[in-house]
């Protein structure tokens, strides 16, 4: 059985920690390789290789680092369908779709590829008599990537180009359910010319964390996962004083008004929904059906639940794959039977479905709730699996009262022919990411990705102009050359005259 090593200092490395993790193909539920994971002396063999790179690498012109990510960029477009293929193999997503992460990944390198023009500073000539005044951006050393299983490409994507093109050294610790991208992406960095120990992979579960969390030389932490663990690494990571962008979790609304194309919305709502077995932080999963619509609605996405075509995800017909672990699709099953205990109508039950030739797969179909109440737990909780539910409201009012009451506020949509309704929707509702007849909302890469509430902990946003933001501290120069003057030590707040 293979073995999935730690990437540190430009080579793959066992390190010195004996425990190992299971990796599943999700779809033949079997184990297919074991994954290392970091034990302390690791973390500190990793964090001291990327130290050492920074000086060397920072000193880098943003030019000669840009032309890096151009390279990069071009190798990973060669390789998008064996990076792709091997997303499938781990997650179990259909392929197609994970070709979709990967290039929505590759977004964020083209971004990151523009750093010259991202770290201009602004200059003021003559803020006083013969005096100068301007900015710099420089970067902040060791930077690390906490990530999830569920966007293995996307999500470190979203943050080492950024990291990396600003002058910093990286250390991404991926998801041990999924872990094998991490490394086809550290080669294909080491192939464009990225010098060793600027990228590096740490396999790993808390205690690697942890380690991150606390080592000195460790100067920032982005993280992409759960609300509660999000919370934990924003406040242990900012009391050892680093910087922290944290995003959590997610219950994203979608408002179908009377007067949407129906159709046009039951497309966008089944693909928002199921896609990627519901596995993403953006997926829809509470409809608002407004008013007459409800009945339509209900009866429509039925139709499309219970016809998902769902298989293994190298299938090029699949929409749907197996979820990523036995464990998780027990978890997305106890949420489908706490919402029949609490009253919702199951109109489609998704359990117990089994895919021919792949019976011991993780597989779970598309689930369907109709009249779910806020109070219930499917409702409140985020389930992360291909479970919608169906909110039943009398008015757009209570529809967006619902919405800005929860306690998520990641990303939300509004499908309406309603100008007017969709004005006042996105300047009313309390979301970080907001769709206007767009059912995912997740912004390009020149622009910057997160929630608000208990969705993102710490000030910046992912990737974009925020992300450069995040990478870099400011520092502000105030010049003059005096010529053979001095007055003498002056004592008073300086001002400018």
């Amino acid at each position: 059985m293979s073995e999935v090593l730690h990437y540190i200092n430009g080579q793959r490395v066992a390190g010195t920690g004996t425990r190992t993790s299971d990796v599943f193909n999700p779809a033949l539920g079997e184990v297919v390789a074991k994954v290392r994971l970091a034990d302390e002396a690791d973390v500190n063999t990793a964090v001291a290789a990327a130290k050492a790179a920074f000086p060397a690498w920072s000193a880098t012109s943003p030019l000669r680092r840009s032309r890096v990510m151009f390279k990069f960029k071009d190798l990973l477009e060669q390789n998008m369908q064996k990076l792709a293929e091997l997303i499938s193999s781990e997650h179990g997503k259909v392929v197609s779709d994970a070709m979709g992460e990967v290039t929505r990944g590759l977004e964020v390198v083209e971004f990151a590829c523009g750093i010259p023009q991202l770290l201009k500073g602004e200059y003021t000539e003559q803020v006083g008599g013969g005096i100068d005044a301007y900015t710099t951006r420089q970067s902040l050393g060791v930077v690390a990537g906490i990530t999830p299983f569920n966007f293995p490409a996307m999500v470190p994507m979203w943050m080492f180009p950024v990291a990396i093109a600003t002058g910093n050294t990286f250390i991404l610790k991926p998801s041990e359910r999924d872990p094998s991208a991490a490394l086809l992406i550290a080669d294909l960095l080491k192939e464009a010319g990225l010098p060793d120990g600027v990228f590096n992979v740490l396999h790993g579960d808390k205690l690697a964390v942890d380690g991150l969390l606390t080592h000195p030389d460790v100067q920032a932490i982005s993280f992409v996962g759960s609300t509660p663990i999000a919370k934990y690494i924003y406040e242990t990571g900012a009391h050892h004083g680093k910087r922290v962008q944290a995003l959590g979790g997610a219950k994203n609304h979608m408002i179908v008004m009377p007067d949407a194309d129906l159709d046009q919305a039951v497309d966008a709502l089944t693909g928002a929904a199921y896609g990627s077995a519901g596995e993403r932080c953006m997926a829809i999963s509470v409809a608002l059906a407004v008013g007459d619509v409800a009945d339509q609605l209900v009866e429509k996405m039925a139709e499309r639940a219970r016809t998902l075509k769902i298989n293994v995800g190298t299938d090029p017909h699949a929409e749907m794959g197996p979820l990523v672990t036995k464990q998780h699709q027990e978890k997305v099953a106890g949420y489908v039977a706490k919402g029949v205990e609490e009253g919702a109508t199951l109109v489609v039950d998704g359990r117990g479905l089994k895919v021919p030739g792949y019976e011991n797969g993780f597989f779970l179909g598309g689930t369907l709730f109709d009249n779910v109440t806020p109070e219930m737990t499917i409702y409140k909780e985020e389930i992360f699996g291909p479970v919608l539910c169906i909110v039943r409201v009398p008015d757009f009012e209570a529809a967006l009262k619902l919405i800005n009451d929860h306690e998520f506020g990641n990303g939300t949509s509004i499908f309406t022919r309603d100008g007017d309704a969709a004005r006042n929707f996105a300047h009313r509702v309390q979301v970080g990411m907001v769709g206007i007849n767009v059912p995912i909302p997740v912004p390009m890469a020149f622009h910057s990705f997160g929630g608000w509430k208990a969705s993102l902990f710490g000030d910046h946003h992912m990737h974009g102009p925020e992300g450069v933001r995040f990478y870099t501290k400011m520092k502000a120069v105030t010049t003059r050359w005096p010529t053979g003057i001095r007055a003498g030590a002056e004592f008073v707040m300086p001002t400018m005259k």
